[in-house]
């Protein structure tokens, strides 16, 4: 059974981190590429950056280039995305996302709230 569960979804304050991360099962993790994708409320659903299978990092959405980095460890079979100085308007539903042509995954999503 596939599945893409992610984690570490919190109410956090602005300028602060958090690691999302995003746990595969049931397919071969090593030979997709990995997207990270967000959906604020009323808004459609964005996506944030790609790493390749290989570790090629590409795609990162223009309002986060610099504060958000991609990454995966396929031994852990484990995508990240570790998120810096977030703002209000990074509040989303974040969703991790595998794809190998033809096949496509995502995850249920998980919360970031960024408020003071």
């Amino acid at each position: 059974q596939v599945q893409l569960v992610e984690s570490g979804g919190a109410l956090v304050q602005p300028g602060g981190p958090l690691r999302l991360s995003c746990a595969a099962s049931g397919f071969n993790f090593s030979n997709y590429d990995m997207r990270w994708y967000r959906q604020a409320p009323g808004k459609e659903r964005v996506r944030i950056a790609t790493i390749t299978n290989t570790g090629f990092i590409y795609n990162y959405e223009d309002s986060v280039t610099g504060r958000f980095t991609i990454s995966r460890d396929n031994a852990k079979n484990t995508s990240y995305l570790q998120m810096n100085s977030l703002k209000p308007k990074d509040t989303a539903v974040y969703y991790c996302h595998a794809r190998r042509n033809p096949s496509v995954y995502w995850g249920q999503g998980t919360q970031v709230a960024v408020s003071s």
